[in-house]
């Protein structure tokens, strides 16, 4: 829904291994055709999405109460790697929302055999949303004047970067009556956001959908966004073989430049914490 309702779609096609889910959504959407821009919605068999522009990956069962992004892991790895064996040769950018989502998306770029920036993740564009939106709460100002990022694993080991955070232009630690005390509870409500959630209602949907919906905004029109997505990284601070969110510039040709952030020594090493706890969850479903 918040593809339709973003207007950059003249299709979406919908698929699901559950034939009739996939036909009973599309129903329920394409009713809805007089409240968005004009698009056409279908249900289509798997193979059908080969032709599009960009794929979005949601499959795989999503989180239970008190259950980790990486406890989800084994289960899902399994399904994303049948799926990833089936694009090679894919001329679209594929994005990936199934958790762990970092896992996931390095296990369907090498089952794909993708070229790394035409494989993404959502990674952290969400924890970077959910951080605005609290310190923009903290602030009294609106989230769009928060400048800051959420880097690493989408998941327990994320890294807030408070050293290079801004608002309106103004760092962070320099505003009027910001304590320092306060970042290390904002940094934990917005780790555990999800978990909260999911306890309450079983399941995140809304957010998710827009941060996917604005990502796939951004490639398909080229706008040339810088988003903290999710890709394999190739080498930008001395990163290399894992997926983790960096600040990236997205346009049509997927997320095709990593632009390193401004991070103190602490924040470094902890990126490089969140770097190793992927690659041994990485390496817990090769072996």
């Amino acid at each position: 829904m918040s593809v339709l309702h973003a207007g950059f779609a003249s299709e979406l096609l919908l698929a699901d291994a559950r034939t009739e889910v996939a036909e009973g959504e599309a129903m329920d959407l394409a009713h809805g055709a007089s409240f968005y821009t004009t698009a056409k919605v279908r249900a289509v068999a798997p193979d059908d999405l080969m032709e599009t522009d960009a794929l979005v990956v949601a499959a795989g069962r999503g989180g239970k109460p008190g259950e980790s992004r990486l406890d989800l892991l084994r289960e899902n790895a399994a399904t994303l790697a049948t799926l990833g064996g089936k694009l090679r040769g894919y001329e679209g950018l594929v994005v990936v929302v199934t958790n762990p989502v970092d896992v996931l998306t390095y296990v369907v770029w090498k089952s794909s055999g993708l070229p790394a920036e035409r494989v993404m993740g959502t990674g952290t564009m969400l924890d970077t949303a959910r951080l605005r939106q609290v310190v923009g709460q903290e602030l009294r100002v609106d989230p769009h004047s928060v400048h800051a990022q959420v880097v690493g694993e989408h998941g327990d080991s994320e890294v807030v970067l408070w050293t290079s955070a801004h608002v309106g232009g103004t760092p962070l630690r320099q505003w009027p009556g910001w304590s320092a005390e306060r970042e290390a509870p904002i940094a934990t409500e917005v780790r555990t956001a999800a978990y909260e959630i999911i306890r309450r209602k079983g399941a995140t949907n809304h957010a998710i959908g827009l941060t996917t919906a604005a990502l796939l905004r951004s490639a398909l029109r080229g706008e040339r966004r810088v988003l903290t997505v999710s890709r394999v990284q190739t080498g930008a601070l001395g990163l290399t073989d894992v997926a983790l969110s960096l600040p990236t510039v997205v346009d049509v040709d997927g997320a095709v430049e990593v632009v390193p952030p401004t991070m103190d020594a602490g924040e470094h090493a902890a990126l490089e914490r969140s770097a190793e706890v992927l690659k041994k969850a990485v390496a817990s479903v090769q072996s």
